[in-house]
């Protein structure tokens, strides 16, 4: 079987909320108006363009600023400083920990990732955490220019490892990147909390 993690949220932690709040607290006074301002730098198609690849950090700050009227080295401060934020999730990792454990005693048990990411995030978590090392592969967005829910990177993750759908379990923290794998006839996990995510995948390494 084949397993297939996203990383942000459900290995990671992302708090794009309390990042905004505590970056600009007084344009995120109230914890609604900074659930507004983080979607309005991270749900904008600058982001993802970001995610994607096709543009630059420094590119995505200078839009992000003028468009938002945000003050340019506080927000710079925000977005390069991300990938310190990225911390494991460790109930998370400690089940993947296992499952890696358990992958050295069989041969029908690989595990790969696929995660929406800038490079410079990436680079970051490639370098600070070990445990990635072990897995069998995996396709981060900034790195191929394409980004879930889009069917070509699970197309592609499918063609670089030789996955089969049917075999191939994957787990996500949003409903419409579950979507898309399930139309790929893979299994899919929406992930709610590392104990939810340890119960379901029980179903299929068990």
């Amino acid at each position: 079987m084949n397993l297939v993690f996203d990383f942000g949220v459900v290995l990671f932690n992302w708090q794009p909320v309390k990042l905004v709040a505590s970056t600009f607290p007084e344009q995120a006074q109230t914890d609604e108006k900074a659930r507004q301002l983080a979607h309005l730098i991270f749900g904008h198609e600058d982001w993802h363009a970001f995610d994607r690849g096709t543009l630059e950090l420094d590119e995505v700050v200078r839009r992000t600023s003028i468009r938002l009227s945000l003050p340019h080295a506080p927000l710079m401060g925000l977005v390069s400083g991300i990938g310190d934020h990225l911390t494991p999730v460790e109930d998370s990792v400690a089940v993947v920990k296992g499952l890696l454990q358990r992958r050295r005693q069989s041969d029908d048990l690989r595990l790969y990732f696929l995660s929406n990411m800038p490079m410079p995030y990436a680079r970051t978590l490639e370098q600070r955490h070990e445990f990635l090392k072990d897995f069998d592969g995996g396709v981060f967005s900034g790195d191929v220019k394409l980004i879930k829910p889009e069917p070509a990177i699970y197309a592609l993750l499918e063609s670089r490892f030789g996955l089969v759908p049917h075999q191939t379990v994957f787990i996500d923290d949003l409903k419409a990147n579950v979507a898309a794998a399930r139309v790929r006839g893979w299994h899919a996990i929406h992930f709610e909390s590392p104990a939810q995510m340890a119960r379901d995948l029980k179903v299929f390494v068990d």
